[in-house]
């Protein structure tokens, strides 16, 4: 057997064969193979994890990171810190709500400037279409980004304005070409909301944002897919009404996927409390009914993966009692796997299938299925042993993120993450070191 750097074993190794008992062994940051115990020679030391699950670690493909320019409100060292916590071990920046925001080579330059030596796990980067930038569309993919993000409604920030038809027609013919995927926030303002209620009650809201608004915007991305056969991304959806149409487009050859977060499969908004705006997001936390058919949506396989939506900011800029002016963002990137456990070992579901719609898939969509997500000979070695039955309450004490907001305070879920590992080296639990040894990430060509 050819020689190893580190081994982790468990008598629950989730391997793409299925769940066994196993030792992965590393070797220059790369698993160089997954044997059975008896297969090491004798007198081999090895991480024995015991009956803790020893799974891929995950990556995150919707993180706002908001470095350079706005870094009070998060920032890469925090994050990524909160990630390697979480069992995150690849990360992907969203465009923005840095300064500037991340829609051309040159601002793609100095986000990853401001990254670099920052980071705890390994991050990647997408680009963004905004009105009159398609032309950038190409040099950011060159420089490895795996896609861009529009929004179809405006952003929150006037510095990425929403991108209309002629926008995203002028930009897909671009990204297509050079193997890309349009990323969207799927929301337009189709039909007119009802006036504003009482602005302390996320049901104001809600009504503010409806179903509508999204459904619309899907109809008209899968129109553009299937004219341009550009791939797209629907980014966090919330409506249910949308999955008939985004199936019947998938059986059709249109090149779309999905994903949804966390808080829309573990909230509802009948129990938001009054004033609570930590809650906010957009799209809005919907109904009860709505979180199940979501549920029902992607263990169908309509829905593709499970991602986190970090969004956070200053908790001035997420004042109580004010839903209509606050921030709309989830604070999550460290809790994302066991609030998404917590809700699927409820429901009976497998620790396997978080495994697909957490590592797998979402490394896919990122340009970065070939190195991440499996736990396979040849792929970086990004560990996480996690013990899926441990519980805990979520405290502020805990968190890593720069501003402790969030919507799970108080909350208890299941899953520990005990350690992480990225390419091989500790980056949570024991012997982590403090000197950040994440990589800046490029990715693939499909």
């Amino acid at each position: 057997m050819a020689p190893f750097d580190l081994a982790v074993g468990s008598r629950r190794v989730l391997t793409p064969e299925g769940e066994r008992d196993a030792v992965v062994l590393v070797r220059a940051g790369r698993i160089l193979d997954v044997v059975a115990p008896a297969a090491l020679p004798a007198g081999s030391s090895f991480l024995d994890c015991g009956t803790r699950v020893v799974m891929p670690g995950v990556v995150d493909s919707h993180v706002h990171v908001n470095e350079p320019g706005r870094t009070e409100w998060e920032g890469f060292a925090s994050a990524t810190r909160a990630a390697a916590a979480g069992g995150v071990t690849t990360l992907v920046d969203m465009p923005l709500n840095s300064i500037p925001v991340t829609t051309s080579r040159a601002a793609l330059d100095v986000k990853r400037a401001a990254a670099a030596g920052q980071c705890h796990v390994d991050v990647g980067f997408w680009g963004g279409v905004v009105p009159g930038n398609a032309a950038e569309l190409g040099p950011l993919l060159e420089a490895g980004v795996a896609g861009a993000k529009a929004f179809l409604i405006h952003s929150g920030i006037d510095d990425f304005p929403a991108s209309t038809e002629a926008d995203l027609r002028a930009a897909m013919p671009r990204l297509a070409a050079g193997g890309g995927v349009l990323l969207a926030h799927a929301e337009m303002a189709c039909v007119e909301a009802p006036p504003p209620g009482d602005p302390a009650r996320h049901a104001s809201w809600l009504a503010s944002r409806p179903r509508a608004w999204e459904n619309e915007a899907i109809a008209l991305l899968l129109r553009l897919a299937a004219e341009y056969r550009c791939r797209v991304h629907v980014v966090h959806l919330s409506s249910s009404e949308a999955l008939p149409a985004l199936a019947a487009a998938r059986a059709a050859g249109v090149p779309v996927t999905v994903e949804t977060c966390p808080h829309y499969l573990v909230f509802d908004a009948e129990a938001v409390p009054d004033g609570r705006t930590e809650f906010k997001c957009a799209p809005p936390i919907r109904e009860a009914e709505n979180r199940e058919r979501l549920w029902q949506g992607l263990e169908a396989g309509t829905i593709d993966m499970v991602v986190s939506d970090h969004s956070p900011c200053t908790p001035e800029l997420k004042p109580p009692g004010d839903f209509m002016t606050a921030w709309g963002g989830v604070a999550s990137v460290q809790l994302a796997l066991p609030v998404a456990w917590t809700e699927a070992r409820r429901r009976g579901l497998p620790l396997a299938r978080l495994v697909e719609w957490m590592c797998a898939a979402p490394a896919r969509l990122a340009g970065l299925g070939r190195r991440k997500g499996r736990l396979e000979k040849g792929y970086d070695a990004d560990l996480v042993v996690f013990d899926p039955d441990a519980a805990f309450v979520v405290d502020k004490a805990r968190l890593r993120h720069r501003h402790a907001a969030t919507p799970y305070l108080g909350r208890t879920l299941h899953g520990v993450v005990h350690a992480t590992f990225v390419r091989g080296h500790a980056a949570f639990g024991p012997g982590a070191a403090a000197t950040p040894r994440g990589q800046l990430l490029r990715a693939e060509a499909p």
